[in-house]
């Protein structure tokens, strides 16, 4: 029940990105502390002893506690609508750390094909060393999902919308096949973030977060998160605690600090993308536009469900191969040349030798990535501008 006293039980997520997991200290500071510590002094022995074994709440090493990192991970926890969250020092630090303690030996993992490579690469090449049987499947075919499950199966992992196709995962769906199997359901919600979707609702187990894209929005730090039950974050947090691949104190600073314009931002790279997908799609040298904003794309319906709003990424095949895709993208003087997301400036990547590249040319194929696929990170730039700049090279196929 909420309690008469807060005033953020019952706020609303532009309130809580705000405001929650704020803690003053005795010096009252208005914005929001930076500890940068990496240990604590205790006032006794019996209360060191007591903070180390958990009887006592409290700071014990910056390893996993830090009042910076702690006022992170309680917005996050807040804008998703989870029980508790834990940050890391990366997105696929996040996905690394939720395996590792959610996951045993012998145990099976299905995870969606259409993800982003590094997260295929992570799981096919190291989680499988650990004894952790791993099966990629088409996300959109439920019959598929379903048909992968075994009696080992211990999770499935989905992005949605997917990088770079922008793919859209049916949630409540995926939810229910595993939960009739008692299978955990976790997330990727990199690409929405809590002010376009909330995968909990719809019966996700966890969320995770590349901090390093929307959360942060300037392209300035690398950070993870995971969040949802209680039970279990505090497995990932044991793990964190024990290997180390913990947030910096001055990247939570720098995500709350980007949480506080999380919905601007967000609607303003939704409605820019909608605006150059649309555009995109009558240029002569384009042959297909991936956006699930637009009414053609076969996600659509489901996208206008599960999200408030489509988000900053899309993708675009142009007529031709490779060549033409790189004449495309090197033709560009505005937009950034990197394979990073989420910044207020735009970026351009051709994936297929970049974000996807370490995939082997038949998975690459498998899950749609040509070698004519550019994929744009839309970011808040004028659209005219935008549009002018991709005309230098679209122009000329």
């Amino acid at each position: 029940m909420d309690h008469p006293d807060d005033p953020l039980a019952s706020a609303e997520l532009d309130t809580l990105a705000v405001r929650a997991g704020q803690v003053r200290s005795a010096e009252g500071e208005h914005s929001e502390a930076l500890f940068l510590t990496s240990s604590y002094v205790f006032g006794s022995a019996r209360e060191a002893a007591d903070r180390f074994s958990g009887e006592q709440p409290g700071n014990v090493y910056s390893r996993y506690t830090n009042p910076t990192v702690r006022a992170f991970e309680q917005r996050m926890a807040a804008l998703e609508g989870a029980e508790s969250a834990v940050a890391t020092a990366s997105g696929m630090a996040a996905i690394l750390s939720t395996c590792m303690a959610l996951l045993a030996q012998g145990d099976h993992l299905i995870c969606s094909r259409s993800v982003f490579g590094t997260t295929t690469v992570l799981l096919s090449k190291y989680m499988t060393k650990f004894g952790v049987d791993v099966t990629f499947v088409d996300p959109l075919d439920e019959a598929a999902v379903a048909a992968a499950f075994t009696p080992k199966t211990r999770m499935l992992f989905v992005e949605t919308p997917s990088n770079p196709l922008c793919e859209v995962v049916d949630l409540e769906r995926m939810a229910h096949l595993c939960h009739q199997r008692e299978a955990l359901f976790v997330v990727d919600n990199c690409f929405c973030t809590p002010a376009l979707q909330l995968p909990l609702r719809f019966g996700a187990d966890l969320v995770i977060h590349s901090a390093t894209k929307y959360i942060d929005g300037q392209g300035r730090c690398l950070g993870g998160l995971v969040a949802g039950r209680q039970a279990l974050v505090d497995e990932v947090l044991g793990f964190i605690r024990s290997a180390g691949p913990t947030l910096s104190a001055f990247n939570a600073w720098v995500f709350l600090k980007g949480l506080e314009t999380l919905r601007l931002r967000m609607d303003a790279h939704s409605s820019n993308a909608l605006a150059l997908a649309q555009w995109l799609q009558v240029q002569p040298g384009v042959e297909r536009v991936y956006y699930a904003g637009l009414p053609e794309h076969p996600g659509h319906a489901l996208a206008r469900k599960q999200q408030r709003g489509f988000g900053g990424v899309l993708s675009f095949s142009v007529k031709g191969g490779q060549a033409e895709a790189w004449k495309v993208i090197d033709a560009t003087r505005l937009m950034s040349l990197t394979a990073n997301l989420g910044d207020a400036k735009t970026t351009i990547v051709h994936p297929a030798t970049t974000t996807h590249g370490r995939l082997t040319p038949e998975q690459r194929a498998e899950v749609g990535i040509g070698d004519n696929l550019i994929r744009v990170a839309v970011g808040l730039e004028a659209l005219s501008d935008l549009q002018r700049d991709l005309t230098r090279g679209l122009s000329s196929l």
